[in-house]
């Protein structure tokens, strides 16, 4: 945890940027690199007009760090999408508890 959720980013694009991308994430949540998911899903996006492409989106999901860590880490994520050639995205995060997230049938409060 955290687990990243990725739209309208190619799967290759995020292969070849994952290695640095979750080594610096893991310094910024001063945790390791193997408790971080990135699953890229391939999505259709639907408008007026039909099929239409997807826009870059980023949800990070995790226990809340507290707003620094949670700005940092938004913009080491939008660097390195950014450097990949994706100029533009949005990044959301959704917040669990660790009361309500268990692991294996156990909470991750006890």
């Amino acid at each position: 945890m955290p687990q990243l959720t990725v739209r309208g980013i190619d799967k290759d694009v995020l292969a070849v940027i994952s290695k640095p991308l979750l080594q610096e994430m893991a310094q910024v949540c001063g945790c390791g690199t193997d408790n971080f998911t990135i699953d890229c899903l391939q999505v259709t996006a639907i408008g007026e007009e039909g099929v239409t492409g997807v826009y870059p989106f980023i949800e990070v999901a995790w226990f809340e760090r507290g707003r620094e860590v949670r700005d940092v880490l938004a913009r080491t994520i939008t660097s390195h999408i950014q450097a990949a050639g994706i100029q533009e995205l949005e990044i959301a995060f959704k917040v669990y508890q660790e009361d309500g997230y268990y692991i294996n049938g156990v909470s991750c409060a006890e």
